[in-house]
């Protein structure tokens, strides 16, 4: 069998990289001059799905009268291809993958936070080393993560907090931290709100200073669907708006 050389392999690669982008600027072409039409399946973390893609999703939809939703909330970190999945939403570093194309969408703040009841029982924790004596409210395997990630002298690390409680759902969580069993370290979006009213407060804030990236990620195909550039493309703008945030 003849085998391609390795200037032939980066000339192969580049011209399938060329292809795609005249594929993808095909394909945003057509989907801004005419109506879309079909089902678009879309898997998205619970929380931040609800409460921020959802309206945004509508808001996409609504010219579209014949283009179909099929929406999943999930915290469970998915493969598109084997689930079946148009788009995924996800929330954090992704793994190298042949098969997928991912796109970043916005970046936001994590924050360590608990309800001021436990704080009062508990204590505020002022360095890391005092987290041996507080409880967590973590992810589980087929959930949001169970370890943290936090910044210690300009070094960035995950850590393993104390899994005292242990959710696979990131608004159990919040939920959970509010009724005062623990810390529990999330997404700034998911308790802005809560903080905001005072149903939480933030800790260990120079610690958890780490953001988290927001990607949107899909299966890699010859033809770009005119339906996933779309939305893509909307997501993007609504992100340059601050309406990921």
């Amino acid at each position: 069998m003849n085998r391609l050389t390795v200037d032939g392999e980066a000339f192969h690669a580049a011209c399938a990289a060329a292809l795609e982008e005249i594929t993808g600027a095909e394909a945003a072409l057509t989907s801004a001059r005419q109506t879309l039409t079909g089902r678009l399946r879309i898997d998205m973390p619970v929380a931040f799905g609800r409460s921020v893609l959802l309206p945004l999703l509508l808001e996409i939809v609504r010219p579209h009268p014949g283009l179909r939703l099929t929406l999943s909330f999930t915290d469970e970190t998915i493969d598109p291809l084997l689930e079946n999945v148009d788009l995924a939403i996800r929330f954090g570093d992704l793994k190298d993958s042949s098969h997928l194309i991912a796109r970043h969408l916005a970046t936001q703040a994590r924050v360590i936070c608990a309800a001021p009841s436990y704080l009062t029982e508990h204590g505020i924790p002022q360095t890391l080393e005092d987290l041996r004596d507080h409880r967590g409210v973590v992810g589980a395997a087929k959930g949001p993560p169970v370890s943290w990630v936090v910044r210690e002298d300009g070094i960035v690390r995950r850590i393993a907090p104390p899994t005292s409680h242990q959710l696979n759902d990131g608004e159990a969580m919040v939920a959970a931290a509010v009724g005062g069993l623990g810390l529990c370290q999330v997404p700034i979006s998911m308790v802005r709100d809560l903080i905001a009213r005072g149903a939480l407060n933030t800790v260990l804030d120079p610690y958890s200073a780490v953001p988290v990236d927001i990607h949107a990620v899909w299966p890699r195909q010859a033809h770009l669907s005119p339906r996933v550039r779309h939305v893509v493309d909307r997501l993007l703008a609504f992100a340059a708006q601050g309406r990921l945030d």
